[in-house]
């Protein structure tokens, strides 16, 4: 009988054990892909087309429809930090995907009410008239809630799930491989959206279309809570942010202290025991004083003594300060080319045979899809052939830097592009007696092909360097710090276009009198600039959580090694 219970014992042990084993790792990767997959669908499905529906159901005029969907992209791309620290310092990264993708589900809902209920829209604009009924406050208070609701799910949602899949791996080769992974879902995604969905809500129904974006919000959310007994669910580790405050404090405290080279002489409550020599001012913080520290080794006052995992902590986000501002000049060139693409593909031959033309705005569909082809090709042959020759990883900075050439190569192939418009406008060759020019749109494909390429390389690249760099407790808001960074570069470009409207003639209302071709060609003198600064940065940076293609782990490595694919 003891013997039997001892058996039943070791089964359920063995069970337990079993359960525990199973937490994590690959078998998470199709609920976490599903997942991304189906919100990016529901989210860029009505994001994509808001501009047109805001015109042609609310009776908005065009440039304060654009304002607003300025303003919910802007927000979109900012809201991930919120979620990030929501989920690094208090609740984890599982529940904060789970309340997020239920607010969005509600918010894609009643979007899609206002589409198919009368009385949540104003009366359509008469025919051959300029007399349009305004939204009613009732009206504009159930559709800005909609794109709230919807808004916030979608941030929420954005870089906590990548987090949330690359925890689920110990590998960092894993974890690398999953961010690629991610990022090809959602350029797929995204040209998924740009195609069926727009298509069906401009050629379709509003509702349909709306309707297919809250059916794949739905599905992504069963799909989640349907894995959630496979997940490695992650512990919130307090705000991070307090940690950094403290480092800051303490080291402006003892601002006067002299500097030891006795490790003994600093606070260490992990195997680092002694403070590196950059930055060296803040390791001033973990530099123990009289009567700091209590007989059992614990301190009196965190605000006064920090340990030397909190200072460095501290210097691995202040390292990483530079390398963003080079990505947001990086980037903002990206956001003013999708816009200029839009107007550029106006005013160019846009027909595929004699019953299809292609949507000016379903243009960034070839971007996404390039990035899409060349994440696969990086991830599978490129950087496994690169490997094999050189015996070494790309690593991150590497990867960036490449997307730097690549984006400065698109600028300047998309100015000569328009340069040859410029040159058929002159003369005259103009289709049918109107304004669109004797040219194809497929002109425009190459360059869009070719930062698709670059996306491929500094996208995936920058999120990694991010993840693998920055401290254990502010790896979701590390992730999320990508998207800060392309919500800034989205208002950076506006702010630029603006003021190239305000100083110069390059860019009037019809850009068949303008120069386009002459902001490229700016954009392409920053990108080098941009270049250098980043090259002269990253030759300065040390990676701290670099592993190498030997057995060690050296935080002072050179570009050898990085996160593998």
């Amino acid at each position: 009988m003891a013997s039997s219970v001892s058996c039943d014992a070791e089964t359920q042990m063995s069970e337990e054990s079993s359960t525990k084993r199973r937490r994590g790792g690959w078998i998470t990767f199709p609920f976490m892909i599903a997942t991304l997959l189906g919100l990016t669908i529901a989210a860029w499905g009505w994001l994509l087309n808001l501009i047109v529906y805001l015109i042609e159901e609310f009776n908005v005029k065009s440039i304060a429809a654009a304002q607003i969907a300025n303003i919910v992209s802007g927000c979109i791309c900012m809201v991930p930090a919120v979620g990030a620290i929501a989920a690094d310092s208090f609740f984890g990264t599982i529940p904060v995907i789970s309340l997020s993708a239920f607010i969005s589900l509600m918010g894609v809902a009643l979007l899609t009410l206002t589409a198919a209920l009368d009385s949540l829209r104003p009366s359509p604009c008469e025919t051959a008239s300029s007399l349009c009924q305004s939204p009613s406050k009732t009206q504009l208070g159930v559709l800005y809630a909609a794109i709230t609701l919807a808004s916030i799910g979608t941030g929420g949602t954005r870089f906590t799930l990548a987090t949330a899949g690359a925890n689920q791996y110990e590998k960092t080769k894993d974890q690398g491989s999953f961010f690629n992974w991610f990022f090809f879902t959602t350029y797929l995604a995204g040209a998924i959206s740009a195609t069926a969905v727009v298509y069906s809500e401009d050629n379709v129904s509003w509702t349909f279309g709306f309707g297919l974006c809250v059916a794949a919000n739905l599905f992504s959310f069963l799909v989640f809570i349907l894995g959630r007994r496979f997940y490695k669910h992650d512990k919130p580790l307090g705000s991070p942010f307090t940690s950094l405050l403290r480092v800051i404090f303490a080291a402006v405290i003892k601002r006067k202290a002299v500097d030891s080279t006795n490790e003994k002489d600093y606070h260490s409550e992990s195997p680092l025991s002694m403070p590196t020599k950059s930055l060296r001012f803040f390791n001033r913080a973990a530099l123990k004083q009289e009567d700091e520290v209590k007989p059992d080794g614990t301190v009196h006052n965190p605000w006064r003594l920090c340990s030397v995992q909190q200072v460095e902590d501290f210097k691995a986000v202040i390292r990483i300060i530079p390398l963003a501002l080079a990505t947001i000049f990086l980037s903002t060139p990206i956001a003013m080319q999708l816009s200029l693409t839009v107007l550029q593909g106006l005013v160019m031959d846009r027909r595929l045979g004699p019953n299809f033309k292609i949507p000016a705005g379903s243009l960034q569909v070839i971007t996404l899809l390039s990035t899409c082809l060349f994440i696969v090709v990086n991830d599978r042959f490129l950087y496994p052939f690169y490997q094999k020759l050189t015996g070494k990883f790309l690593t991150p900075l590497q990867r960036v830097g490449i997307g730097h050439v690549f984006n400065i190569l698109s600028m300047a192939v998309t100015a000569i592009v328009e340069e040859k418009r410029l040159k058929i406008v002159e003369n005259g060759d103009f289709l049918d007696s109107s304004s669109i020019a004797d040219m194809s749109v497929l002109w425009l494909f190459p360059p869009l092909v070719i930062v698709g390429i670059g996306e491929a390389f500094h996208f995936p690249g920058n999120v990694a360097l991010c993840y693998q760099e920055f401290p254990v407790s502010m790896r979701s808001t590390a992730t999320s710090i990508t998207s800060v960074v392309i919500g800034i570069c989205f208002y950076t470009s506006t702010g630029l276009i603006d003021l190239i409207q305000r100083t110069t003639a390059w860019l009037p209302d019809d850009i068949n009198h303008g120069r386009v071709d002459n902001v490229y060609w700016v954009l392409v003198i920053g990108g080098v600039l941009n270049l250098g600064y980043f090259l002269v940065c990253s030759w300065l940076y040390k990676y701290r959580n670099l592993e190498g293609d030997g057995h060690e782990k050296d935080v002072a490595i050179s570009h050898s090694t990085a996160l593998s694919t």
